[in-house]
């Protein structure tokens, strides 16, 4: 395993997106990319300029799409032996304050917040939210 650099021990287990997020992401690309190119098609074989400002906006939501699929790939939670690290928000399990899980729109999501003022929300859409919750509360607590 790997050790962080910044103190917080050995690496544990890694949470990352729940694959019906990225799932759901890779058929808006799909969807968007072929209207895309049925358009280009109905452009090249109408000559209409409103089949060419139609491709140009199923190209725009494919290229959004691609780029927050990427960028939601990287959203990964990482469980140290002495801490826990998602994004830029690193804490040690001392350095606590709370940690609370909440409900919104009938989703959960955990709520850390460092005895320094500083939290972080990590949102449902990561992989195995109850089961990071009770991996806290566990290393919390030893």
């Amino acid at each position: 395993m790997s050790t962080s650099s910044n103190g917080i021990g050995r690496l544990v287990s890694i949470f990352g997106i729940h694959p019906s997020y990225l799932q759901r992401a890779v058929f808006v690309a799909v969807l968007s990319f072929l209207f895309f190119l049925a358009m280009m098609f109905a452009f090249y074989l109408r000559q209409q300029f409103g089949y060419f400002l139609l491709a140009t906006a199923f190209l725009i939501v494919y290229v959004v799409t691609m780029f927050s699929w990427v960028i939601q790939r990287k959203n990964l939670v990482k469980v140290y032996q002495y801490g826990i690290e998602y994004r830029k928000f690193s804490c040690k399990w001392s350095e606590m304050e709370s940690v609370r899980k909440e409900t919104e729109r009938q989703r959960e999501h955990i709520v850390i917040k460092s005895k320094d003022g500083r939290s972080v929300l990590i949102p449902a859409s990561i992989s195995g939210v109850n089961e990071l919750f009770d991996l806290i509360h566990r290393y919390r607590s030893a």
